[in-house]
């Protein structure tokens, strides 16, 4: 009775999740805190890495413009 309902568990546990502010979080980190999204290289939007991840993240979107740039180079 803690005033959560079934419509705030939307989602898979574990899987990127907005917060009321409006900034992402991903999964907890080794803390047990939540950790932040990198952000995109190329448009700033979050990804699907924790800001700890090394080297370049790409957002869903981006990744899939990548990789049809990269198979279409011949």
């Amino acid at each position: 009775m803690g005033g959560r309902t079934d419509a705030d568990e939307v989602g898979v546990p574990g899987e990127s999740r907005a917060t009321a502010a409006g900034t992402s979080e991903a999964g907890p980190s080794e803390t047990g805190a939540p950790e932040a999204l990198a952000e995109c290289v190329l448009c700033r939007a979050p990804t699907e890495y924790p800001e700890s991840h090394k080297g370049i993240t790409l957002c869903p979107v981006c990744e899939w413009r990548e990789a049809e740039r990269a198979a279409c180079s011949g």
